[in-house]
Order: C-alpha cells, then sequence, then structure tokens
C-alpha cells in the first residue's frame, strides 16, 4: 500500500521538476524529501528515478505512477471537502491574484463575505497568473483569477476548471496633453509594458504591430501603478484593463483600441473541488463585484 504522503511527493516533484523546489514548498529539507521518494521506490519495486545531471528526473514507471498519484491525491481532496460540508465552523478558501483583481475586486469581495458568508476565512495572495496557476495545480491554492487575452488563450491544465468571471475593457492610456484618437498617432512614442513572456506583453505588442509598427518599449514594471505614473509624467503611453482605474486618473486619458478589446477574468480551480460550497461563494462574490465595477473618472 503506497503513502499518501509520499505520493505527494512524487506528484510534487513531477509538476516542481526538482527536489529542492518539492521541499521548499513543503516546508522539508532536501534529504527527507529523497528518503521518502527512496522508500516509495522500495514500495513501487521499480525505479522512479533517474540521475539528470546534478539533479533527477522521473523514469517512465516513476511518470506512470506519478499520474496516478494525482488522481489519488483528487480523491483525498473530495474525501476532506465532503467532510468539511458536513461540519460546521470556519472554512479556509485560499486565493492567487493578479495586481488589478487585489486592489479592485478583492477588498469588495471580502467585505461581501463577511456580511453573506461570516463562516468563511479566505486567505488572498498577490501573484502572477503564469506562477499562480502552476501553484493551483500543485495544491498551494483553491482560486486562482487569472486573465486571457483576445486570440491568446492561455494553456489548459489537467484537472483544472475554469470558471468566465467577467470581462474587462482594455484601453491605451496616454497623458492628458496628447493629441492621439488612436494607436497609429503613438508609433514612435516609449512604451511601457509589464515584462517580456507576459500574455498581455505578448498581447500589446500585437495590438502595436496590427497597427503597422514594432513598440519601442523603454520601460517594464509588474506593477501597473508605476504605467500610471509614467503616463501621467508625459513619459511613455501604456495599455491597460480598466480595473486599474480605482482612483483618480491624474492626467491620465484612455483612448480606444481597434474593435474595443477585452480581457476575460476567470476563477481556475481543481476538478476535486468543484463542487465546494465556500470556493463557490468566494468565486460568486468576485463575479458580483467586477459586474459592478466602474472605471474611476467615468
Amino acid at each position: 500500500m503506497f503513502e499518501l504522503r509520499r505520493l505527494r511527493l512524487l506528484a510534487e516533484l513531477a509538476q516542481r521538476g526538482t527536489i529542492a523546489d518539492v521541499a521548499s514548498r513543503l516546508s522539508y529539507s532536501p534529504s527527507t524529501v529523497s528518503q521518502q521518494l527512496s522508500v516509495l521506490e522500495r514500495e513501487a519495486g521499480v525505479p522512479l528515478l533517474e540521475p539528470d545531471g546534478r539533479r533527477v528526473r522521473l523514469t517512465p514507471h516513476g511518470r506512470l505512477l506519478a499520474e496516478h498519484a494525482v488522481r489519488v491525491l483528487e480523491l483525498d481532496e473530495a474525501a476532506r471537502e465532503a467532510m468539511r460540508s458536513a461540519q460546521s465552523g470556519q472554512v479556509t478558501v485560499r486565493i492567487a491574484v493578479m495586481t488589478t483583481v487585489a486592489e479592485a475586486l478583492v477588498p469588495r469581495a471580502l467585505a461581501e463575505l463577511a456580511t453573506s458568508s461570516p463562516d468563511i476565512r479566505v486567505e488572498m495572495r498577490e501573484m502572477p497568473p503564469e506562477e499562480a496557476l502552476d501553484e493551483l495545480a500543485a495544491r498551494a491554492f483553491d482560486l486562482v483569477v487569472a486573465e486571457q487575452y483576445p486570440g491568446h488563450t492561455r494553456e489548459l491544465h489537467a484537472g483544472i476548471d475554469r470558471t468566465l468571471l467577467g470581462t474587462d475593457p482594455v484601453r491605451l492610456a496616454v497623458s492628458a496633453e496628447s493629441a492621439a484618437t488612436g494607436i497609429a498617432d503613438l508609433a514612435d512614442e516609449p512604451w511601457i509594458m509589464e515584462p517580456a513572456g507576459t500574455a498581455v506583453r505578448d498581447w500589446a505588442v500585437q495590438q502595436c504591430r496590427q497597427a503597422g509598427f514594432e513598440p519601442d518599449v523603454r520601460y517594464e514594471a509588474t506593477d501597473l501603478g508605476a504605467h500610471i505614473r509614467m503616463v501621467a509624467g508625459g513619459q511613455a503611453v501604456a495599455i491597460l484593463p480598466d480595473l486599474v482605474w480605482t482612483g483618480e486618473r491624474h492626467g491620465v486619458c484612455s483612448v480606444d483600441l481597434p474593435g474595443s478589446p477585452v480581457r476575460e477574468l476567470f476563477a481556475a480551480t481543481r476538478v476535486a473541488s468543484r463542487g465546494s460550497e465556500p470556493i463557490g461563494r468566494v468565486r460568486a462574490a468576485l463575479a458580483e463585484v467586477l459586474a459592478d465595477h466602474r472605471p474611476a473618472g467615468e
């Protein structure tokens, strides 16, 4: 009989790639992880790991058992959820969200939940969607709010459910003194964008190329507040979602992009948590707040 704790270590290794990362995530020492995986190998009766330089990788048998381990962990999670649903008392829902969601939606959703669902304790971490979706699959969170842009669908992860929360218009951001009426007018302007490799950066660059120019991306920042300040000061132009406008615009004007595009905001949960009432209530609160959001200055 395989021990659930050791199966989780194997599943985490398949997800994260290194024993050091598994140890860090689960608060074990690397030597403890290695020892427990060695025990699992003896239980399995076949090699599960093999050397890969200074690291290890899963053998075909290891990958096969890791796939089964994921399903076993899903059943364990579903059983625990069923037990929680049958009990009274406070339930914790762990969420990971983007900066704009953390600032524009979460505070109002928490206020609504404090009244309607005082039995739910929400723990939140701000994290880029690219990282948060991986952490969701690794069971670090119960719900992740992520985004995707027109024509740029995010990778689909096995065992993960998605629910559309709503849409968020995306527009050009220029200084109040700018005479620009469209993206083509900004071909010679310096741009500020999020780092290369993010979905929004790839999409923003495509908007410029479709308008016939390669953007001069002089500045990179994950903090959209920095984008706003650079635009307001006349040092750059940007593409920003409406959710960023939770306060005064401070000298920044919005200009529509061709076709008035919107980004989709979706809530991702593990399939094993599909029937969780607390997670469902948190998701519903976020969707309700998003539907009611009106950008400042409009």
